[in-house]
């Protein structure tokens, strides 16, 4: 079994690192840097048209996107080991909040990142926008917290790769110093999600 990872630290490739090590498969991972230039070079591109990470490439299969990549090793490697659900109605839960975190939740992140802070030029910002990027930012958090009403995780009573890809995306808010406190649910959900081994190890730099 062949296996490498393409990722950048401080980057939605976070995701994936956290997803390899909750499955603890051995990989080679190649770390590479955006400031550089070295997402862009010809041997890269190559393997991902859109020269960007994460990218990994399992037994010659070449797969990017973050959601792809977590549902695809959920699939490869996670059923055995009571990560990821079986094919049938729970498999399409996991894939739903997998999907909705890239897609829904990160397209209002994105717009509220885009129109207010400094990595984006401010000629091309329209405050407007960042509102309303911030306001369907809280909204998508209010649906998560909402759905782990009653529950330890989003699936149920058992931690799955849905959870490791979700709270890690959170996760960035986090970071962005965003005040979640109002989201009780959420909150305890994401302590939950820290306290695990492979969370902690990777946050460690072991």
């Amino acid at each position: 079994m062949s296996l490498t990872f393409y990722y950048a630290p401080m980057s939605t490739a976070s995701i994936t690192q956290l997803v390899l090590a909750e499955l603890d498969v051995p990989f080679e991972g190649v770390k590479l840097d955006i400031q550089k230039g070295e997402t862009k070079k010809p041997d890269f591109v190559k393997l991902n048209p859109n020269a960007k990470i994460p990218t990994i490439v399992h037994d010659g299969a070449v797969i990017w996107e973050s959601a792809a990549i977590t549902m695809y090793l959920g699939e490869t490697f996670g059923v055995d080991k009571g990560l990821y659900p079986a094919p049938g109605p729970k498999r399409g839960d996991a894939m739903k909040w997998i999907v909705w975190t890239n897609v829904t939740f990160g397209d209002a992140v994105g717009r509220w990142t885009r129109n207010t802070t400094s990595w984006y030029p401010a000629e091309q910002q329209n405050a407007k926008a960042g509102e309303a990027g911030l306001a369907d930012v809280h909204n998508c958090l209010r649906i998560l917290d909402d759905a782990l009403d009653g529950k330890q995780f989003l699936l149920g009573s058992d931690y799955t790769l849905a959870d490791t890809h979700t709270n890690s995306f959170v996760d960035w808010l986090r970071h962005m110093k965003m005040d979640l406190s109002k989201y009780a649910h959420l909150t305890a959900w994401g302590q939950r999600c820290a306290a695990r081994p492979a969370y902690l190890k990777v946050m460690s730099g072991a």
